[in-house]
């Protein structure tokens, strides 16, 4: 019986070895190939050190079922999202824990066409026969062994991303790249000889030790580098990424950190410009900003629970064209639904040279309009009572739902609070319409109220 703890609410995380470990892998792989009965997965694996003989044990796992498998290596998690799609393949899976701690992983996994698999569309399902039947290992009756083929999709999948720029529009810029030391330097080795961006590039070479911290940019400790290189050098801006870089964040000319929620407005701006009148994704946490813009610009805002399995079947089943969290997940109907840590700040860049705009000048006004706390998380002993007490005393006054956790709206302040589906931890996110102090206010009383320890 192996402990299906690491199975979360949209993709499997947890520690190595007691939570996920080789055996997991295996009989992952033995329950994908069966459920989805799988001719064909897409595997690959990010670059933590314990991914290669993970994703060695889910491929086996894979192949003792009967299914090939296709190895893309080291890579991103969109890469595995675009392999699957691209190469028409019955699923993919991903090894990676994205911005967890150095001793956590696990996997994302998507079926055919990348569709997620999350708790609601068969993660469940996967949990319990990988705990009912175990690691027990050898090829499944009447099944040939599958075959590993190794596959370089590189190539198709940075020319799909430079199909979302118009290269007669760019303009030199000076750009901080910073990947943390995790996988996005690849990438962009891959695409800067197509682009007239002067690149000064720092944590560039991939290390699953982490020796600058885990790659996690919403952490203010981990901005600081960044910051530096891009008030030392003079830079048009700065990005950067996430461990397996599906997620990117920005840093204006002057080196100011820019909050997710404005960068999903202004992308929101950029393809209502391209796309008039579509349909525009946006999650619950912080919405004012991106609603007022949507709605100015003539498009329609669909609003859709937080993370990323939620998000892209929202965005399938009403067919938008661009959605957007404020953690900095960007989903585009162009690449499969998917998100992508790359597409972002390329459009944004394109943005940048054909308004002759700085970055800071795109936002700084949507900024004073919508103030924000930025997404504040704290450890609580029982998440459940904090959710209670927060609507014990606001829900009441307010315009409450419960669609992501709590959110409860003014006229003129908002705030969502809600348990994460990937940390033990309570989020909280507070917005005025254009009034800083009251942000101060309210923001204190809340965290006085859900009480706990800074996460």
């Amino acid at each position: 019986m192996l402990n299906n703890k690491a199975f979360k609410a949209y993709d499997i995380r947890g520690v190595v070895p007691g939570e996920v470990n080789e055996d997991l892998a295996y009989a992952l792989g033995r329950a994908f190939a069966e459920k989805y009965e799988a001719k064909e997965v897409v595997v690959g694996r990010d670059i933590r050190l314990t991914g290669e003989k993970l994703l060695f044990a889910l491929s086996e796992g894979l192949r003792d079922s009967g299914t090939d498998v296709i190895d893309i290596g080291q890579c991103g998690t969109e890469m595995v999202y675009f392999a699957t799609a691209s190469l028409k393949t019955d699923g993919g899976i991903m090894v990676t824990a994205s911005h967890n701690p150095a001793d956590y992983n696990g996997m994302k996994l998507v079926s055919r066409g990348a569709r997620p698999i999350s708790a609601e569309t068969g993660l469940l399902d996967l949990a319990k026969m990988v705990a009912s039947t175990g690691s027990e290992r050898g090829l499944t009756a009447n099944k040939k062994r599958g075959v590993v083929k190794n596959a370089d999709i590189m190539p198709e999948y940075t020319t799909h991303l430079l199909s979302y720029v118009d290269p007669e529009l760019l303009k030199p810029l000076k750009i901080v790249a910073n990947p943390g030391n995790g996988g996005a330097g690849e990438v962009l080795a891959h695409l800067e000889g197509a682009l007239p961006f002067s690149f000064v590039k720092i944590n560039q070479q991939p290390d699953g030790s982490f020796p600058n911290g885990v790659p996690n940019p919403l952490l203010i400790k981990n901005r600081e580098a960044t910051e530096r290189v891009v008030k030392a050098n003079a830079a048009d801006l700065g990005i950067a990424w996430d461990g397996d870089f599906d997620r990117c964040f920005l840093f204006d000319e002057r080196a100011a950190f820019i909050e997710g929620y404005y960068i999903v407005g202004l992308l929101a701006e950029i393809f209502l410009a391209k796309y008039p009148g579509e349909k525009i994704m946006y999650d619950p946490r912080l919405t004012w900003n991106t609603l007022e813009t949507v709605e100015r610009l003539g498009g329609e805002p669909v609003r859709c629970k937080s993370g990323h399995a939620f998000m892209k079947e929202c965005m399938r089943a009403n067919n938008i064209v661009y959605g957007g969290e404020m953690s900095a997940h960007h989903y585009f109907r162009e690449f499969s639904y998917c998100d992508s840590g790359m597409i972002p700040w390329l459009m944004l860049t394109e943005h940048i040279c054909k308004t002759n705009r700085t970055l800071s000048s795109l936002v700084e006004e949507r900024m004073e309009m919508f103030p924000c706390s930025g997404e504040i998380n704290r450890k609580v002993a029982d998440s459940a009572a904090v959710l209670k007490r927060t609507a014990d005393k606001y829900a009441a006054d307010g315009s409450a739902d419960y669609l992501d956790g709590l959110s409860v709206e003014y006229a003129d302040w908002r705030f969502n609070v809600r348990v994460s589906n990937t940390e033990p931890v309570v989020r909280l996110n507070v917005e005025t319409r254009a009034d800083k102090e009251l942000l101060k206010e309210k923001t204190a009383a809340l965290l006085e109220l859900i009480g706990g320890e800074e996460a």
